[in-house]
């Protein structure tokens, strides 16, 4: 795969970004590898290592919009926790299928592992003014409507919508920036 032309450009600033399963696999779809996702923006969180504004968890791929004051350093952090954590729950179950794929799926010159669950990069792109976020929350928030899971935006379980709306959400987002 070729790198890409998108960096973080601005520390600190909010960027708008998507990490995509190899292969466009469904390795989401656990309530579990879910999870994984959720514990471990909340564990940024926690440590002001990333500042979370809105997210969306799809069975193949997340959106966010976050910040940090290294915001690269930071999602691959972020990657590579929750791949070890999606590797160990398919080899807990036995999973050898998914396995399979996530070792099929694998770019030739990561020779240092097994397998790989993300595609590479994350395709940063600046939030540059209000409007604009705006028009990012809106996509992320919309996506499972646009791929017709939901009716409502807010009743996607994994997703920040239900922040935006006043309404409890999985994990906290900063709504005001």
């Amino acid at each position: 795969m070729a790198r890409t032309r998108y960096k973080v450009c601005q520390e600190r600033q909010p960027h708008f970004l998507t990490s995509t399963a190899v292969g466009w696999l469904p390795i989401l779809s656990r309530p579990e590898a879910a999870q994984a996702v959720l514990d471990s923006w909340r564990f940024l969180q926690d440590r002001k290592r990333l500042a979370l504004f809105a997210y969306v968890i799809m069975e193949n791929h997340v959106h966010l919009i976050a910040s940090a004051d290294d915001l690269s350093k930071e999602i691959g952090d972020f990657k590579s926790f929750t791949a070890r954590q999606i590797i160990d729950l398919f080899q807990s179950r036995g999973d050898r299928g998914m396995l399979k794929q996530l070792e099929l799926f694998r770019a030739r010159h990561k020779t240092d592992r097994d397998y790989q669950v993300w595609q590479e990069g994350s395709h940063p792109q600046l939030i540059e003014n209000d409007d604009v976020m705006w028009q990012k929350i809106e996509y992320i928030h919309n996506n499972p409507l646009r791929r017709g899971y939901v009716d409502d935006p807010t009743h996607w379980r994994y997703s920040s919508a239900r922040n935006y709306a006043g309404l409890p959400g999985l994990i906290p987002v900063t709504t005001d920036w």
